[in-house]
């Protein structure tokens, strides 16, 4: 445009000098006409070099260009595998005081405490990964297998072998470890189990050893009068961790001074007291995250209501937030007794419930669905209920009849979830409580330990359509046992019995797949003659070899 308006400029000054009539100027005349024909020059010689200047840019244009600015695919390139490690949170303890209000000292166990750790890991072409049990300290403890040559072109299906460590005793963190084989991460898991016949721990409470994350939830802890919830964290990487944490109560978030930039050191635990952070919250979930290091993070839970143990558990994290998710493992008791309980005051906690926690900003209008061993039962108000954004919600479950249930949540908003499990019916005898977390559907090839004493089952629930379970004992010889097989209706729950022995030697766990529609599985743990309870969701498959796109250019 100004190359433009500036040769107009040059046209009409010329043009006018044209008209001129022939005099003879005076000197000043003379020395402003020079002066406008000598701008008249400058600009034109401007305008000739700026043409010039846009003649070479439009030729330059015309060249080939340049082979590093063409599109190239992108490649795909292989993730090399890494080790399956598994966090096994230590023995339950008594707090026994704070420091600065977060972290705790824990007095000793009780005299009938006790804790182990039963895990597996499967054989890949015939070959058994390397493998150990050890300490947070990397002190191994058990060595589960050795490192063996990684397994060749087999002609053939080969046999599934398992290595095991069975019962074995802890009194702190632990860590299950498998080297990938072949570039496949190794499929391995591993539970803790915690026993209690007298103090105010009295209970069962077991975890599975957990698969360290820098994004986790963890929903049911409560920090009202008798309710004890210590959040504990563990580096097992070699980088530190800085975490941080969002609480969510009744009312809404809790902006709680203290709860960001925690450090936690490598190859340490930190364990955080709740009630230091949100007190008196009925309800309470933690969304965690980390920077740096991923961490496994459990809350240790229990309840004393006056001198009267109320159960101890540990809540693991459930599924990410979606807008559905779906606990098995649910086991209610006859709807008369728990009505007259929980209608007894500092017992309203004592009945089966379903949490939900929405963290965005809008409301969540919420499905909730019970599937027992004969289909679906009835919830009141139809199952659906208003949960408000940013808060945790109850949904009482009481009132089916007695049983293992599943309970499904659907919504149209994200959100988290996990479902309470009582069991004990007299205000004046020691009860339990646990946890069921939200799970995933299940795959091909889970490996689920199932730790030794007490009453076992498997429960499986299955959502829209019919779905086939096939599951393998694996025995404390290191074998896997023929597979069986559960077909199971759409909309009911199922549940399996577990053998103390398989072929004469101890079960020690189970390989799980599934086919059909959506199934999803957990272990129920009980004790016989005792109101204890334990409900663990079926963790994730080991992840098959994974690739990245990779585009190169500079």
């Amino acid at each position: 445009m100004r190359n433009t308006s500036t040769s107009a400029e040059a046209s009409e000054a010329s043009g006018s000098t044209a008209v001129e009539p022939p005099q003879s100027p005076g000197p000043a005349k003379r020395s402003a006409a020079k002066g406008r024909k000598a701008l008249l020059s400058s600009l034109a010689s401007a305008a000739v070099v700026i043409a010039g200047a846009g003649a070479v840019v439009a030729a330059g244009s015309a060249l080939p260009q340049p082979v590093s600015s063409r599109a190239v695919p992108a490649g795909e390139s292989a993730v090399p595998a890494g080790s399956s490690v598994g966090v096994c949170p230590g023995p339950a303890r008594l707090l026994e005081g704070t420091e600065a209000g977060t972290d705790p000292q824990f007095s000793p166990e009780s005299e009938t405490a006790a804790s182990s750790v039963t895990g597996a890991v499967l054989s890949a072409g015939g070959v058994l990964p390397a493998s150990r049990l050890s300490e947070l300290s990397g002190t191994t403890t058990v060595e589960i297998a050795k490192e063996q040559a990684q397994p060749g072109a087999a002609e053939g299906p080969q046999e599934l072998l398992a290595g095991v460590v069975a019962r074995r005793s802890v009194d702190q963190v632990s860590i299950l470890s498998a080297d990938a084989l072949a570039n496949q991460k190794a499929s391995a898991a591993a539970a803790m189990k915690f026993t209690a016949t007298d103090g105010d721990l009295q209970g069962t409470a077991a975890a599975n050893c957990l698969q360290p994350a820098n994004d986790q939830w963890l929903v049911g802890a409560s920090t009202t009068v008798g309710r004890t919830s210590v959040l504990v964290l563990t580096n097992a990487s070699t980088t530190p961790a800085t975490v941080s944490l969002e609480l969510f109560g009744a009312a809404g978030q809790i902006q709680a001074p203290g709860s960001r930039g925690l450090l936690v050191a490598p190859g340490t635990s930190r364990p955080v007291v709740l009630a230091g952070l949100a007190p008196g919250e009925g309800q309470l979930s933690v969304h965690v995250r980390s920077a740096g290091g991923p961490v496994a993070a459990v809350i240790q839970q229990s309840v004393l209501r006056g001198l009267t143990p109320g159960g101890v558990d540990f809540i693991t994290p459930g599924a990410a937030p979606a807008v559905r998710q779906v606990m098995t493992g649910v086991d209610i008791q006859d709807p008369g007794q728990v009505a007259q309980l929980t209608g007894r005051s500092g017992y309203e906690d004592a009945g089966p419930t379903l949490q939900l926690t929405v963290p965005g900003p809008s409301d969540a209008v919420v499905e909730v669905k019970l599937y027992g061993r004969d289909g679906q039962k009835a919830l009141p108000n139809g199952g659906v209920i208003t949960a408000k954004a940013g808060t945790a919600t109850e949904v009482p479950l009481a009132g089916a009849p007695a049983g293992h249930y599943t309970v499904v949540a659907s919504s149209d908003v994200t959100f988290v979830a996990a479902a309470r499990v009582t069991r004990g019916l007299q205000d004046n005898r020691a009860a339990d409580v646990a946890w069921a977390a939200s799970g995933v559907r299940l795959g091909s090839q889970h490996v689920v330990p199932v730790p030794q004493g007490g009453q076992r089952h498997l429960v499986f629930g299955a959502l829209d359509n019919r779905a086939t379970i096939t599951y393998s004992a694996i025995t404390a010889d290191g074998k896997v046992r023929a597979a069986s097989t559960a077909d199971i209706a759409g909309g009911t729950t199922a549940s399996i019995a577990i053998p103390e022995k398989a072929e004469d030697s101890d079960v020690v766990g189970y390989v799980v797949s599934a086919s059909g529609d959506a199934a999803y599985g957990a272990l129920l743990l009980q004790q016989d003659g005792r109101d204890d309870i334990s409900s663990l969701a079926f963790l994730s498959a080991a992840a098959g070899q994974e690739t990245v796109p990779v585009t190169l250019s500079y």
